[in-house]
C-alpha cells in the first residue's frame, strides 16, 4: 500500500511540476536549442521518478551511444518505468513518439506537445504517414526519436510483433537504428499495477545498424536486423545470469 501510495503521489507532484515547467517554456515561445529546457526538463523528471522510488539504472556498453546521434533507438516495452529509463540516460536531445491517447491527458498531453513528441496516429495511415513526415523533419534537424516498436507494453515480458513506423523513419531521415534492451522494469511495475517495487534496471545498448543507402522496400528486413540484435542482448542478460524477459 505505502510504495502505491508513494508511486501514486510521485507520478502525480513530478508531472504537475514539470509539465508546467514545460507547457509554460512553450507558451512563453522558448526556442529550442540543445541541452535547452525541452531536454533538460524531461531528463529531470525521469531522474526524479527513478530516485524517488528507489530505482537504480546501469547502462551497458554505453560507448555505444557515442557519435550516433541523431539516431533513432529502438527499445523493448513492459513498463511506464521503460520511458523514465531511457530519457535519463540517453544523450543529447530526445523525443518520443507516444501514442495518441496519451496526448489527451490533461497537463501531460500539453507537455508532451510543448516538448514537440510527436504522437503517432496507428489508426488511420494517412495521419501515421504525416506523423512520421514530422519526426523526420525533427530527426534530420538533429534530435533523436526513441521508439517503442512493438506499439504497447508487453504482458508476457516476450518480444511482439514490430511497427513499421519507426524503421520508415529511420530510413527517410537516413540515419542509423540504434537496439536497446531493457530489463527490471517490468519486475518493479508490470503492466497494470500502481505498486511500483525498488530494484535495479539494466539498458543494454546494441550496434548502430546503419541505412545508409536503404529504401522504403528495405524497412521490413531492417527491422528484422533489429529484432535479432535486441534479442541478442537479451541473449546477453541471460548468460551474465541477469533477468531477462525475453
Amino acid at each position: 500500500m505505502i510504495r502505491a501510495l508513494r508511486y501514486t503521489v510521485t507520478l502525480l507532484g513530478a508531472t504537475i511540476y514539470y509539465g508546467i515547467r514545460m507547457i509554460l517554456a512553450g507558451l512563453a515561445g522558448v526556442p529550442y536549442r540543445r541541452g535547452g529546457v525541452y531536454d533538460t526538463i524531461p531528463r529531470a523528471y525521469g531522474n526524479f521518478l527513478l530516485r524517488a522510488n528507489g530505482l537504480s539504472v546501469t547502462v551497458a556498453h554505453a560507448e555505444r551511444l557515442v557519435g550516433v546521434q541523431p539516431c533513432v533507438y529502438v527499445a523493448n516495452h513492459q513498463s511506464w518505468v521503460d520511458a523514465w529509463t531511457v530519457v535519463s540516460v540517453l544523450p543529447d536531445s530526445v523525443r518520443f513518439t507516444p501514442k495518441k491517447e496519451l496526448m489527451r491527458l490533461p497537463l501531460f498531453g500539453q507537455a508532451l506537445r510543448a516538448g514537440k513528441h510527436i504522437a503517432i496516429d496507428r489508426q488511420h495511415h494517412d495521419r501515421a504517414v504525416a506523423a512520421i513526415d514530422s519526426a523526420e523533419h525533427l530527426v534530420r534537424g538533429g534530435i533523436s526519436a526513441v521508439v517503442f516498436p512493438e506499439g504497447t507494453r508487453s504482458r508476457d515480458g516476450h518480444l511482439h510483433e514490430f511497427k513499421k513506423g519507426p524503421f520508415v523513419l529511420a530510413i527517410e531521415a537516413q540515419v542509423p537504428v540504434v537496439p536497446m534492451w531493457i530489463t527490471g522494469t517490468r519486475e518493479v511495475l508490470p503492466r497494470g499495477s500502481i505498486m511500483l517495487r525498488p530494484g535495479p534496471i539494466v539498458l543494454r545498448v546494441g550496434e548502430a545498424i546503419s541505412t545508409s543507402g536503404l529504401n522504403y522496400d528495405d524497412r521490413d528486413r531492417l527491422s528484422g536486423q533489429a529484432r535479432e540484435a535486441m534479442l541478442a542482448l537479451a541473449g546477453e542478460f541471460s548468460q551474465r545470469g541477469e533477468t531477462s524477459d525475453s
